[in-house]
């Protein structure tokens, strides 16, 4: 039988872990974070700069007559936010996808090379893009059953007499309250799905059975996927806000601008690589506490971490499993 969890097994544990990975093959890593998501990093640095410039030097946009002008918004500007939007989605995907390989498949001692990682894309994208819909479905299903319920509270309300207009502090209470409930609820989801990824490039899960079994692992640790979301999620906070004011600090030689990019994108693409690869130590984890990691390795391995086959003996103590009789 599996030990329990750990006192030791926190998010400084997992990203400790992580950076161990991630150092002792840095040059694997890093190969795949330029392939797949340095496009990403520069697509989500470049576009507030890009922005800005195009409305800048937009006659509409700059006159009075755009405020009154019943146009939507430049067909240009919508092009180039829809284009980025599918590069950063579907690189995005080729990166999770190819980190995650690199990580479970070097953990059990199996040969990854920089190219199988690159042709493992072609079998996880589509898994992944199942799994996302399935995810995006259920947010939406929420959204829906949440804005339901405020509806019908309103008619009722109103049937009893109470004014329910949008400034009637009743109406804004009770909002607010939904919204609430709705974040929360929301949350828990995500907590629950944080290895669903995961699950959907190493295990024969993906869509709805990628979510449940995401679910599943994470039960007893939904404290670490939480302290990983939020920790990932108030970096790529940071780092959006810096992106979003590089225009500001531009020169006018453009130099300052030049460099913002390039320090934001850099730094955006190891977060990103991070973020993969935590989730898969993370995966190791969940596996090592439910008793789901085979008796033969755990002996073998209890207390030293199998090295990558391309990079030999350097990343020690990723995952030990203890057990009892």
């Amino acid at each position: 039988m599996a030990t329990p969890s750990p006192p030791s097994l926190n998010l400084w544990t997992v990203l400790t872990e992580t950076k161990r990975i991630i150092d002792a093959h840095s040059w694997h890593f890093l190969a795949l974070s330029f392939v797949f998501f340095l496009p990403v990093s520069i697509s989500c640095t470049v576009y507030p700069t890009l922005h800005n410039l195009l409305i800048s030097d937009h006659p509409l946009i700059n006159s009075q007559e755009f405020f009154t002008s019943s146009d939507s918004a430049p067909p240009h500007l919508l092009l180039l936010a829809l284009a980025l939007a599918l590069l950063v989605f579907v690189f995005s995907l080729f990166g999770l996808g190819s980190i995650t390989y690199s990580v479970f498949h070097g953990f059990y001692g199996r040969p990854v090379k920089f190219l199988s990682a690159v042709n493992s894309v072609r079998l996880s994208f589509f898994r992944l893009l199942g799994t996302v819909i399935a995810c995006q479905l259920i947010f939406l299903l929420t959204a829906l059953v949440a804005g339901l319920f405020l509806f019908l509270v309103i008619g009722v309300f109103e049937m009893i007499g109470l004014e329910m207009e949008l400034s009637s502090p009743y109406f804004v209470g009770l909002f607010i309250v939904v919204a609430i409930v709705l974040l929360l609820v929301l949350l828990y989801l995500q907590v629950n799905w944080t290895l669903a990824g995961v699950v959907s490039v190493v295990e024969p899960h993906w869509g709805f059975g990628a979510l449940r079994r995401s679910a599943d692992l994470m039960r007893g640790m939904r404290g670490v996927g939480l302290s990983l979301m939020v920790f990932f999620g108030v970096c790529s906070g940071v780092l959006g806000l810096c992106s979003s004011v590089s225009y500001e600090w531009r020169g006018r030689d453009g130099s300052r601008n030049v460099v913002m990019v390039v320090s934001c994108s850099t730094v955006v693409m190891l977060v990103l690589l991070y973020h993969a690869a935590a989730n898969t130590v993370l995966y190791m984890y969940c596996k090592a506490v439910n008793g789901e990691i085979a008796l033969e390795i755990a002996e073998e391995f209890a207390s030293e971490y199998v090295s990558l086959p391309f990079d030999d003996g350097k990343v020690p103590h990723v995952v030990s499993v203890g057990y009892v009789g």
